[in-house]
């Protein structure tokens, strides 16, 4: 069986199976000689995009023996992934025994897989592609020339090069990555391109080779691999509990707390669920994260399968900010014990935001922020409300615009936009407003506040703004409405306009 790419002379192989090898064919021949090698061929089409989603899909899944995974690019062949185990490996009681496990479970979704541990990227693709053994296992630590040894007698294939720069140096009789090592770099600068020496030197550990990983590390990570799979909430929530706990420390070491965090739920089928919540506040609370996490799953309870059952559980802080200590109780001045009973209301108001976050859905709840303008309609805007004021910052700073007060009413409910008000009147010109009809609804004014003046922002605008004066009014049945006459009688206009712009209770 081969899969075939469109190109120019015809369909070309992309890809072959173990039978269309033996049988000759490789990759880059053309369809028609195929056949005519192999006889009978089962023949497919190559479908790149698909095999991208399900080799991240796999990266995500070995993402259960460490958490920085980087997929292969197309140039080294994007049909495996690199797995950094540092710092893992002694959780599997070695990496023989991580190496193993990864190839049994890989061979039991029915992919055979080689596998090769180095000191460098460069070094572990090219020993697991072309090491007579399918997993192999170079001890850490050891002197340069043994990573040397090792990758000497691979083919120049090894080095991931260009297809043009692999068949120059065929034609120069270097077939070996070992012909390359001791040679003179001055003949090889000149007359290939950086690469050649740029793949040589990250496989041997000599220059650096970034990785771009499917997500970023974790600052901190824990994982639990289960003996028996569970399948209920309830056994998920407890395992999520007790891992955030086990981060406590760490994190209260380093004086931080958790801002963002990854549940990720490992089935036995290779399937992987995550469960991604923000925190308006940083945390250590494993009780506070637990009940998040049971907000957020609640919610999407449909969209949580277990199948044959969770075999392994891992959270991980995504974000983490710091989080000061303070005092809690024995206070010594009125000053820190406001300062106190500010930083308790913030954390409360911050759990609350946060339920209402995990059960609404992310940007579900916003907040009002000041903002400098004298128009009510642009001197707030809507801000996620997670964004709040830190605990530890002092309950008399505010904001310099004055909040309103009984001589500057707000309504709790502020329209969109103004909506014109008619058969509008008046006892004078200036003066409130006596009957006003308002969405096919007359109405008679009882009672009336009023004036305020607000002009227009002549600074922001060419044309100048027509002056405002609003009221507040109450009708015969107690209802309030915030109304506004627009252009001053005489100076600005003949005829003013009235608009209803808000709401109070």
């Amino acid at each position: 069986m081969v899969l075939t790419v469109d190109a120019a002379g015809g369909p070309r192989i992309a890809a072959t199976n173990m039978a269309a090898e033996a049988a000759g064919l490789v990759v880059g021949d053309g369809l028609a000689d195929a056949r005519a090698k192999a006889g009978y061929l089962q023949v497919q089409t190559a479908d790149p995009e698909s095999d991208d989603v399900a080799l991240h899909r796999l990266a995500l899944w070995a993402t259960r023996y460490a958490p920085a995974v980087s997929p292969f690019d197309e140039k080294s062949g994007a049909d495996g992934f690199f797995l950094d185990i540092g710092g893992a490996a002694h959780l599997f009681d070695g990496e023989e025994a991580l190496i193993a496990d990864l190839g049994q479970r890989l061979m039991r979704f029915g992919l055979p897989a080689r596998l090769a541990v180095a000191d460098t990227p460069g070094a572990a693709w090219a020993l697991s592609r072309f090491h007579p053994s399918p997993r192999l296992v170079l001890p850490s630590g050891q002197e340069a020339n043994a990573l040397a040894n090792a990758i000497a007698p691979l083919p120049i294939a090894a080095l991931r090069l260009a297809d043009a720069t692999r068949k120059t140096l065929r034609r120069l009789g270097f077939k070996h990555v070992g012909a390359l090592i001791d040679k003179p770099r001055a003949p090889f600068a000149a007359r290939f391109e950086a690469e050649l020496l740029r793949r040589l030197d990250q496989a041997l550990g000599r220059a650096p080779e970034p990785l771009t990983f499917i997500s970023p590390p974790p600052s901190y990570h824990r994982r639990r691999c289960l003996i028996e799979p569970v399948f209920t909430q309830e056994a998920v929530l407890n395992l999520a509990g007790k891992l955030m706990g086990e981060l406590v420390h760490p994190l209260q070491r380093d004086g931080m707390g958790a801002r963002h965090l990854r549940l990720s739920l490992y089935r036995v089928d290779g399937e992987v669920t995550t469960v991604d919540i923000g925190l308006a506040l940083p945390t250590r609370s494993p009780r506070h994260v637990a009940r998040l996490l049971a907000l957020k799953l609640e919610r999407i309870d449909a969209k949580l399968d277990a199948g044959f059952g969770f075999e392994v559980i891992g959270l991980a802080v995504t974000q983490a900010e710091p989080l000061q200590a303070r005092q809690g109780e024995l206070t010594s001045s009125p000053d820190q014990a406001d300062l106190a009973d500010h930083a308790d209301r913030t954390e409360r108001c911050a759990a609350l935001i946060d339920g209402l976050r995990q059960r609404l859905g992310h940007g579900s709840v916003r907040r009002l922020k000041p903002v400098e303008s004298h128009l009510p309609e642009t001197a707030e805007t809507f801000h996620d409300a997670a964004d709040i004021q830190p605990p530890n910052i002092s309950p008399s700073i505010s904001s310099p615009w004055r909040s309103p007060d009984a001589a500057r009413p707000r309504p709790l409910l502020m329209l969109r936009r103004a909506e014109p008000a008619e058969e509008v009147t008046a006892l004078i010109p200036e003066g409130p407003p006596r009957r006003f009809r308002w969405r096919g609804v007359m109405h008679s004014v009882a009672l009336a506040q009023g004036p305020e003046r607000i002009a227009g922002e002549w600074w922001r605008h060419r044309k100048p703004q027509p002056t405002r004066d609003y009221y507040l009014v109450e009708n015969e049945i107690g209802r309030r409405f915030w109304l506004y006459r627009e252009g001053l009688y005489g100076s600005e206009t003949a005829s003013p306009r009235w608009f209803v712009h808000g709401l109070f209770a």
